[in-house]
């Protein structure tokens, strides 16, 4: 999908005019701008989590909408932090996603000569000073919220000397924190970040882009609007935590001959109970051996969600059924749930797996008979067909299904009990067969050749369907239940003395090594998806598994907490 294409079929038919579209809509039929640019500008430092999916949806989005372009720009101001694995996931998981930038690749790093000489135009106009205080003595200097900020005693350094230090800082000759570049614009502002913010800094450090071409370089505050502006961009469409920048935008935008001027404008950012967003937290996860890297399917990261079997199509669908607004607050994680669901209801095949068996013996079915029963593929889609599946005299069913001593509302199998096995027959239980310790570990039961396929022709009724595997044909996999990372739906609500780590769930993987699945899923690819019938759907996991060894991670269940979240507020 690029920018240009339709909207997708699972798509909602029509996306409401929020107020950004109200704001473009406005801009375009005034004749403001003829053509609509947009920008996704992620920062190379860690890998895309489900919120940067919002800002790309939005972005591409409303650019296809109005016939406009987006571009993927990466705002690599930082060497430190930033690699190229970052920036090659980044690409990767927008194009996942179904967005295309086409030949609009951009990286603030392409413009550090343009945005050097705007520094230095700040300088000659007396906006721009070398600063030599300390980071802490900055810090000391710039006020609180209600107290205002004291100028720096560099302040009034003449143009000359500043233009002088400022072109040495570029050569090499000082050490990394000896002197900044701030801007000079008031350190009495209410504003604290108009208060002389920083907009150049020493780092003698290779970029991986530039190489060791610069041992100065600009901050995020400076780069950022002036590369909006450079790419001629219309609307700069961020996260409400940059509301309280956009007077530092403007301003560079307006202090420098930039060639466009954008409007940035700020929508209410993704959080998701049961969910960190932090980038510097979920490196933090990964760095400490948490979970099993950016890709672990336990992360809110697009590399994990897709490891884990989410399809871009359900997160799209998910940000477009959440809108967009302008005040922060929590989306379900059921609510993302749902938009999988749905989508894997219609087209994930369905397949029977027992991750936790129990062998039964089919006492009256005959030792050396075998044969092929008819299995539907999807019930919710007649296109999907239908497969063969094997039938011996020995099955597995789970553990789960069987109770010696039943309660009132347990209507699966039992002693005496009858009970349907899909697609196949009834059967009842008329043997428990226990270890030395009185443990269960074998059932052995009838069966009633008459209901084949699983329906009586003397029109009795059972209460209970059960899913099975032959024991003769079933293949062991490793089967791998992932659960919420975090036990509280606020992982940041800790006590006092504890931190987010504190709500790890300690139960959010539970590794099943000897799962009983049926044959036909022992060649299934990395990737693919299918629903384990009564369990949820699962996906074949892209880095544990090897051809005709598949590992199935459990994508989510069958249980639609969504649904009942909103039947409830009915």
């Amino acid at each position: 999908m690029s920018d240009h294409t339709e909207r997708n079929s699972d798509s909602p038919e029509h996306t409401p005019r929020d107020f950004i579209r109200t704001i473009i809509a406005e801009d375009l039929e005034s004749g403001k701008h003829k053509k609509l640019i947009t920008r996704f500008p992620p920062e190379p430092n860690g890998y895309l989590h489900i919120g940067h999916a919002k800002s790309i949806v939005l972005n591409f989005g409303v650019a296809r909408e109005n016939g406009g372009i987006t571009h993927l720009r990466f705002d690599d101001t930082n060497p430190v932090k930033e690699s190229t694995e970052y920036t090659e996931s980044i690409k990767e998981d927008v194009r996942w996603l179904g967005f295309d930038w086409g030949d609009r690749l951009h990286h603030a790093s392409d413009y550090f000569d343009q945005l050097y000489a705007w520094a230095v135009h700040l300088i000659k106009e007396g906006k721009a000073y070398v600063d030599s205080l300390s980071a802490e003595e900055i810090r000391e200097h710039r006020g609180t919220m209600t107290e205002p900020g004291k100028n720096s005693p560099y302040r009034k350094r003449s143009i000359e000397e500043n233009l002088d230090l400022f072109e040495r800082m570029r050569a090499g000759e000082f050490p990394d924190g000896a002197h900044v570049l701030r801007a000079k614009i008031d350190m009495a502002h209410p504003n604290i970040s108009m208060r002389d913010p920083a907009i150049y800094r020493i780092r003698h450090i290779s970029h991986h882009m530039s190489g060791d071409k610069w041992c100065i370089y600009p901050m995020y505050d400076f780069a950022h609007p002036l590369s909006d502006a450079i790419e001629k961009i219309t609307h700069s469409l961020c996260t409400l935590e940059f509301e309280n920048n956009r007077p530092l935008y403007n301003w560079f935008v307006e202090n420098c001959p930039v060639p466009a001027v954008p409007r940035q404008i700020e929508f209410a950012r993704l959080n998701l109970s049961f969910t960190i967003m932090s980038k510097r937290k979920l490196k933090l996860l990964v760095d400490d051996g948490h979970v099993d890297g950016w890709n672990d399917p336990r992360m809110p990261t697009l590399s994990g969600l897709r490891r884990r079997g989410y399809t871009p199509e359900a997160i799209r669908d998910f940000c477009e059924r959440i809108g967009v607004a302008k005040r922060n607050s929590v989306v379900e994680l059921a609510q993302l749930e749902f938009s999988l669901r749905d989508q894997l209801n219609r087209e994930a095949d369905r397949r029977m797996a027992v991750l936790n068996p129990l062998k039964v013996v089919i006492t009256n079915y005959p030792e050396d008979q075998e044969e092929e029963l008819d299995a539907v593929n999807n019930p919710e889609n007649a296109d999907a067909g239908s497969r063969k599946v094997p039938f011996s005299r020995e099955l597995y069913l789970e553990r789960e299904d069987f109770m010696e001593e039943p309660p009132k509302k347990f209507f699966r199998l039992a002693p005496g009990r009858e009970v349907r096995l899909r697609y196949a027959y009834f059967i009842t239980c008329t043997d428990v067969i226990k270890d030395e310790n009185g443990e269960i570990v074998e059932l052995h039961c009838t069966y009633d050749p008459a209901t084949k396929g699983g329906d009586s022709p003397d029109g009795r009724k059972v209460k209970a369907t059960l899913h099975w595997v032959s024991a003769k044909h079933a293949f062991d996999a490793e089967v791998r239940l992932y659960d919420h990372l975090f036990m509280n739906p606020d992982p940041e609500d800790v006590p006092e003395d504890k931190n987010f780590l504190h709500n790890l769930n300690p139960d959010s993987l539970n590794i099943i090594e000897h799962a009983k699945l049926e044959p036909s899923l022992s060649s299934s690819a990395s990737g693919y998806r299918c629903q384990f019938e009564r369990l949820g759907y699962f996906c074949v996991d892209s880095r544990y598994s090897e051809p005709g060894k598949p590992v199935f991670n459990r994508t989510v269940t069958l249980r639609d907490a969504w649904a009942k979240i909103q039947k409830q507020a009915k």
